[in-house]
This record gives C-alpha cells, structure tokens and sequence, in this order.
C-alpha cells in the first residue's frame, strides 16, 4: 500500500521544499494550501520530477471546518504516513490595534486550532497503522515572548508544547512527533506579515528554506523532539534559559517594532 505523505501550507517556502523532500523519499504527497494554480503546478512538477502519486487539496485552514473535510479527504482510502503541519500566519503590530485582530484570529485558527486537529487525526491514524510521524513547523519565536507579534510568538509556543507532551505519550508507539524551530526564513512570510525592510530581523541574512526544510525532515525522520537550525538560533532559543524574561521580551523587541 502506498504511503502518502500530507503537508500544508504546500503551496510555496517551507512547504513546498517539504513536498521536495517527501517526492525524493519515495511519498506519494497530498498538498494542501488556499493558492490552488500552485499546488497543481507543483503537483505536476513533482510527478514529473519523482515518478509519484499527487493529490491536490486546496483548504483554508482558517476555518476548523474546512479542516476536518481535509482530513476526511486526504486519508480516504489511504495511509498517511507524514503530517507536516507547515502552515502558519503572523501579524506584525501593536496587539491592541484593532485592525490586526482580523489576521491575528485567523492567525489563532491556522498555527493552533487547524495543526492541533491534523495532528490529533493523525496521530490516531498513524498508531492505527503502527508507525508515522508528525512534523509541527513551530519557531525559535516558540520560545521567548514576542512583543509587536505577540500573539504570533503565543501560538508557536503552544505549538512547541504540544509537539513536546505529545512526543513522550507516544514514546514506543512507532508514532514520533518532531517540532521543528526555525529562526527567520526566506519565505514570503514577512511579506504577508506586511513587514518586509519594516523590522529589524528582515534586515538580517535569512536562512534557505530549503537548508532549513531538509534540516527538519532530518530530525524528524531520525524522530527528534525538537530541531533548532542553525547556531545562532540555538543561542537565541535558550536566552531565556539564562536571561530575565523581561530582558528577552525587551531584547525580541527591538527586533519586532516597525521602524
């Protein structure tokens, strides 16, 4: 039976280099994300390139609805044996500006409510099958509080602690659960936060995303917990191990306030 492997957020960055990475195992793949003229063309690119099976999926994962319909879809008659929940919304902004709520609620329904039902679905899924694995792209922004994108910060931190808890329920299972915490990425995520050149830390040098996407697939087929990238990352994602928290959340934002 073949092994399909389902990633959201699909359609470009990350998510695309995941599908890469999946077609080169050997995946059948199932892409899912709201741009559905990329997912196609990235289908058949994939098809092409690799010899697998695709299936195209388009969803917003902004509505929990539309969420379990792609589950429901998606495992009809197959086995899913990768879940990378790869999508994710920001909002770069004061959180008591009204006009970021729009984007901040939806921003709560992708990163938290859409990856804690695929993964809750999979998971059930998978130990049925007796083996799988999940991989929650979360963020170095998991670990420290995010000022001028703080409830972005709020979500992968929720996201980094259910990868976590969840991992060890699962210990033995031949069920893994990797969260991977990247720092910034080139995506077209800061250009959809609307703050590209506006902050600090899209002045900085990015990090590929395909580096960053092999370096969590890495970790995840190897069943990592946790994957933090890059040295500088590392050193980021412990300050607040070491540091006042009110110093980090100073120190994150400088970085974070448009300029």
């Amino acid at each position: 039976m073949a092994i399909w492997a389902l990633i959201t957020g699909a359609s470009e960055g990350l998510g695309r280099e995941f599908a890469i990475l999946a077609a080169k195992s050997g995946f059948d793949v199932i892409l899912t994300a709201r741009q559905e003229d990329k997912l196609h063309a990235l289908a058949h690119e994939l098809e092409r390139a690799y010899h697998i099976a695709t299936v195209v999926l388009p969803a917003d994962l902004a509505d929990p609805e539309a969420v379990e319909q792609l589950w429901l879809d998606a495992s009809a008659g197959r086995q899913i044996g990768i879940l990378v929940n790869n999508a994710g919304l920001g909002r770069n902004g004061a959180f008591a500006q009204e006009t970021n709520w729009p984007r901040e609620a939806a921003s709560i329904s992708v990163n938290v409510v859409a990856a804690t039902i695929l993964m809750k679905r999979a998971v059930a899924h998978m130990q049925g099958h007796g083996s799988g694995r999940v991989l929650n792209v979360a963020s170095t922004a998991a670990f420290m509080p995010g000022p001028h994108m703080a409830v972005y910060h709020a979500s992968k931190a929720y996201l980094l602690s259910l990868s976590e808890a969840v991992a060890t329920e699962l210990a033995g299972s031949g069920v893994t659960v990797t969260a991977l915490c990247p720092g910034a990425t080139e995506t077209e995520f800061f250009a959809a936060d609307d703050a590209v050149k506006a902050t600090l830390i899209t002045k900085l040098s990015l990090a590929p995303a395909s580096a960053v996407a092999e370096a969590g697939w890495n970790a995840m087929e190897k069943g990592k917990r946790v994957k933090v990238p890059g040295a500088l990352n590392v050193v980021f994602a412990n300050l607040p191990r070491f540091a006042p928290r009110a110093l980090v959340a100073w120190i994150t934002a400088i970085f974070l306030k448009r300029r």
